[in-house]
């Protein structure tokens, strides 16, 4: 009981458990309600509109990411480091700056989506009819204008608690319209439209928070802050971003954009099956999912102050927790898999079952090691994990290519799962080689 007792008296535990757990706690009940969804839309769409489904959200998704510059991590790092030195009107330019480097990414994704829906409908839901559903749902882009710097301002001022109320509220609106639609027996457009709606409420939450914590901490003109102030380390910032961003984009190919690449080169029915493999692994990942979000401010302030120690302190405490909650999870869902799908989506979703259980297998490594970016983004070093990450998706990219068209969504899970082993080893191993140059 005393190793326990000393693990929970640790100040920076405490605030980190008590972080995670309002996120936890929002997005364990979000979780809930989203599988509540997800069996409704399952059972009302059928396999493959679930599949086509999957297409058109996620194809908006990517497409959002591919132009973001992840905000949140820059408006972390940047606004915390200025806050350790006092600095509050530097700390307001980079919020101003973030924000406006993110509302142009966003008119930017948005016009994309335009242009490219036409061929998103022919090629990944193999059905040109649905390209006004793929321009309706892109609605969400201008809505999130300025929601990754948001949320960045949210980590760093510890409003975890506001944040998983507007998740709690945004999932229960959606759960609403969907329980309205399955009612009704409606189609897929009237789930894309309660789909958004959600998201669009929870963005613009984000933002009204964000906006009043800003003038709360700034000032009512912070925006007015020139930005200039930043001049000197605009090169340094470019750099941050243009990591972020490089990352950011290979996520899309490695793990993003899956339910796409089973789409475009088998058809929406195995699509089907593999968003609901995916959706199902995703309980593995619920209560470690906001552990990046509450461990990358604190590693950052520990790695402001040199205290390397700390540092290791956290991951490694962390690693615990993630990794006692993973086993669990995992070996409940291999045993009880396959009745959970029969029972609760149908019979026609059993071929979901292997691509679960090979899932299972990388989301092992990457939630034990959750923190090996948040700990190499503290240490200045943003551009590793760009750098593995770039290598691990070429090949991803070129099996693929060569293994989905062939052998379908179980190769597909086969590589995703080898994506997050490999990513867990080889990051994790230069996070230990940092740590002991800079200890010693």
């Amino acid at each position: 009981m005393k190793p326990i007792q000393r693990f929970f008296d640790n100040e920076i535990i405490q605030r980190l458990v008590k972080n995670s757990g309002y996120l936890f706690s929002s997005s364990g009940l979000s979780a809930i309600l989203s599988m509540v969804q997800g069996i409704l839309v399952a059972r009302l769409l059928g396999v493959e509109y679930f599949g086509v489904l999957g297409a058109i959200t996620l194809f908006i998704s990517v497409v959002n990411k591919l132009a973001s510059f992840r905000m949140s991590e820059l408006v972390v790092k940047y606004i915390g480091e200025f806050n350790v030195t006092g600095d509050k009107t530097r700390a307001a330019s980079v919020f101003k700056l973030a924000s406006i480097v993110e509302i142009l990414s966003s008119l930017f994704a948005f016009v994309l989506v335009l242009l490219l829906a036409p061929l998103a409908a022919t090629y990944l839901a193999k059905d040109p009819s649905t390209t006004n559903l793929f321009r309706l749902y892109s609605l969400i882009i201008p809505a999130n204008f300025i929601n990754e710097s948001s949320t960045g301002l949210l980590q760093i001022y510890d409003r975890f608690r506001r944040m998983a109320t507007i998740n709690i509220v945004q999932s229960l609106i959606t759960l609403a319209l969907i329980i309205l639609a399955y009612l009704n027996q409606g189609g897929l457009a009237q789930i894309l439209f309660s789909y958004m709606t959600g998201k669009i409420i929870g963005a613009l939450g984000i933002s009204i928070t964000a906006f009043l914590i800003a003038t709360r901490q700034w000032g009512l003109v912070w925006w007015k802050t020139p930005i200039n102030l930043l001049r000197e380390r605009f090169k340094e910032l470019a750099n941050f971003g243009i990591s972020t961003n490089i990352s950011a984009t290979i996520s899309l190919v490695t793990k993003d954009s899956e339910v796409l690449w089973v789409s475009f080169f088998r058809t929406p029915l195995e699509a089907g099956y593999y968003k609901l493999a995916l959706a199902l692994a995703n309980i593995v990942q619920l209560p470690v999912s906001p552990l990046p979000q509450t461990t990358y401010p604190e590693l950052s302030r520990q790695s402001a102050q040199n205290q390397w120690r700390n540092m290791r302190y956290i991951m490694r405490q962390g690693s615990i927790l993630a990794g006692t909650y993973t086993i669990a999870a995992a070996l409940g869902l291999i045993i009880f898999g396959p009745l959970i799908i029969r029972y609760i989506y149908t019979p026609e979703y059993l071929p979901a079952y292997p691509a679960l259980v090979i899932l299972l297998a990388g989301l092992f490594f990457t939630n034990i090691f959750y923190w090996r970016r948040a700990a190499l983004l503290s240490l200045g070093r943003a551009d590793y994990p760009a750098k593995v990450n770039a290598l691990l998706a070429g090949l991803k990219i070129v099996l693929v290519l060569i293994l989905v068209p062939q052998f379908g969504y179980l190769a597909a899970a086969a590589l995703l799962s080898g994506f997050y082993i490999s990513n867990s080893v080889i990051l994790t191993l230069k996070i230990r080689s940092l740590l002991a140059e800079k200890m010693h």
